[in-house]
């Protein structure tokens, strides 16, 4: 669903990256099963399409609760799945210690599996914005 799919690009391209060893990048499709995951870090950052009102490729930061209370809305149709998902993890005690979610408003949903132009012209600036999280984290 082109735009929809900005996380597995973002993915993708931060495969190609030196990133340390104990960093997991995981493709969580269009039905993420995140208790599959349990334990896997202290923090954890989704990267999925989000309807939120800004322009498209505008790129957003979230946490968990900012979706519970609709405050921001991920486009792609996973979204109950990942707040179940996370609310399950969080009754189990596996719940990392941090979860982001960045956001990226679509500027295409429609047929295909290609990025449309205004969000491939951004993927630089979403793999900056994660790799940030990622160092943050390690502080």
């Amino acid at each position: 669903m082109k735009d929809e799919g900005v996380g597995i690009h973002a993915i993708q391209e931060m495969e190609k990256l030196n990133l340390p060893s104990d960093i997991k990048l995981i493709d969580g499709g269009t039905s993420p099963d995140l208790i599959a995951y349990t334990r896997a870090g202290d923090k954890m950052i989704i990267i999925d399409a989000a309807k939120a009102g800004g322009e498209p490729g505008a790129i957003y930061r979230f946490k968990p609760e900012d979706l519970a209370s609709e405050r921001a809305e991920l486009s792609s149709a996973h979204q109950m799945g990942v707040v179940e998902n996370l609310a399950l993890l969080d009754i189990t005690g596996n719940k990392p210690k941090s979860v982001i979610i960045i956001g990226v408003e679509p500027a295409e949903i429609d047929c295909g599996m290609e990025l449309s132009p205004v969000i491939q012209a951004r993927m630089p600036k979403i793999i900056e914005i994660v790799r940030k999280e990622i160092l943050n984290s390690k502080h």
